[in-house]
């Protein structure tokens, strides 16, 4: 009896935990990392991405006069390494973001899209964890 209980309790720790796909200890060189090129309205960025079940991580480089070419509603964790950008929200609020500044927010929560005048390289996490139920 007790080993059921002990297997039902590790199912719902499973089915429950967000993250459902444990990922091991490992350094990212992103020197290593291909680059891919996405074009927005104006500017370019670059994404280099690490994909895992149910996460991704990437830097990403906007060019100077970067504007996003969609409205965004996925959730991300996005934290400014280098430059400064502003996020826009689609109510008309605007936050500019600087070097060591970070925004959260869930999916579906409030769709932003991202501009910058003179370029910016971000940190971006995003996945399931966001979801909102």
């Amino acid at each position: 009896m007790l080993k059921k209980v002990r297997l039902l309790l590790h199912l719902d720790f499973l089915y429950f935990n967000p993250m459902k796909h444990p990922i091991p200890f490992q350094c990212i060189d992103w020197n290593t990392i291909a680059v891919t090129e996405h074009p927005g309205i104006t500017g370019t960025a670059w994404w280099q991405t690490l994909q895992h079940p149910g996460l991704r991580i990437r830097i990403v480089t906007y060019s100077p006069g970067y504007l996003a070419d969609h409205w965004c509603k996925k959730g991300h964790i996005v934290h400014c390494l280098e430059g400064s950008f502003i996020s826009e929200l689609e109510t008309g609020e605007e936050y500019e973001l600087q070097q060591g500044m970070t925004y959260v927010v869930s999916d579906e929560w409030s769709t932003h899209r991202s501009r910058t005048e003179l370029g910016v390289k971000l940190l971006i996490i995003d996945g399931d964890f966001l979801q909102t139920p």
